[in-house]
């Protein structure tokens, strides 16, 4: 009978534990509900809630449509001297062996890949540039290519949640008299640095960082580029673009299709050779 007893009893505080568990279980539930709930919803680049912000003033606007100044050779990311890692050194071997031989090795662009950050800022194509408080809107004439530079504040999404892009997250501040740009996040494939000559792929550790700054009396819009990508050379690559204002050209539509690309070595030549 004592044993019945206690048995009853050990029942009954088993009962109660479990339904202590229940409501802590419920109340942390319920108190992680709120804080989801008072968390703040991130605002768009052009939310007006963000855009009315007080902010320091600028020291440039760079609205307008601007072009690479196309001198020889200055639209090319790949120094004169450089180290590859060794996967990187197979690519730029095949693509090397390929040029020689008359062929095209890889060819991307031409099959209507993006050509992506940063062989996107120097085609020979203008690209006109809208400046809003909280953001940089780049268009391009070629494949009408969105670049967006983010100035509202914002940290970098992090690496498990980001949607990797060809001319990656753009996340600017003001520095005194010119705009430090960190640009991350690449896809890692159907991606380079040159094509056509120096076969260099661009891989999902290419890290850009770009220092502008307007000179010229606001006619020339001065890049300098540092590039770092471990997975396929050694060291820093140093660049220096200037891009002139242009005020009577337009940006139009543009669309990349393959059929129309038929001339191109890309999709017409059978020694191209392309990724399997």
């Amino acid at each position: 009978m004592h044993q019945s007893k206690m048995s009853v009893l050990a029942s009954a505080v088993c009962a109660v534990s479990l339904l202590a568990t229940g409501v802590t279980s419920a109340s942390a539930q319920a108190q992680r509900q709120t804080e989801v709930a008072r968390t703040p919803v991130p605002l768009g680049a052009l939310a007006p809630a963000n855009l009315a912000k007080p902010r320091p003033k600028p020291p440039f606007d760079l609205t307008g449509t601007w072009q690479h100044d196309g001198r020889a050779n200055t639209w090319r990311f790949v120094p004169e001297t450089f180290k590859l890692t060794p996967q990187a050194q197979v690519q730029f071997d095949a693509g090397q062996k390929a040029l020689k031989a008359g062929g095209v090795y890889r060819d991307d662009i031409g099959q209507c890949w993006p050509s992506g950050m940063p062989l996107i800022m120097t085609r020979v194509w203008p690209i006109a540039m809208i400046q809003m408080p909280t953001a940089i809107y780049m268009i391009s004439a070629f494949e009408n290519s969105l670049r967006i530079i983010y100035l509202d504040g914002r940290q970098h999404t992090p690496a498990d949640e980001v949607v990797r892009t060809f001319d990656g997250e753009s996340i600017g501040r003001w520095e005194g008299d010119a705009l430090v740009v960190d640009t991350l996040y690449f896809p890692g494939h159907h991606h380079w640095l040159d094509q056509g000559g120096a076969s260099i792929p661009a891989s999902d550790d290419l890290h850009i960082i770009e220092r502008i700054r307007m000179i010229n009396g606001g006619k020339t819009l001065e890049f300098a580029y540092t590039m770092t990508d471990p997975k396929s050379w050694e060291g820093e690559w140093k660049f220096t673009k200037t891009f002139n204002r242009h005020d009577d050209v337009d940006i139009t539509e543009v669309e990349c299709l393959p059929d129309l690309n038929s001339h191109l070595p890309a999709t017409s030549s059978t020694l191209n050779i392309r990724e399997k």
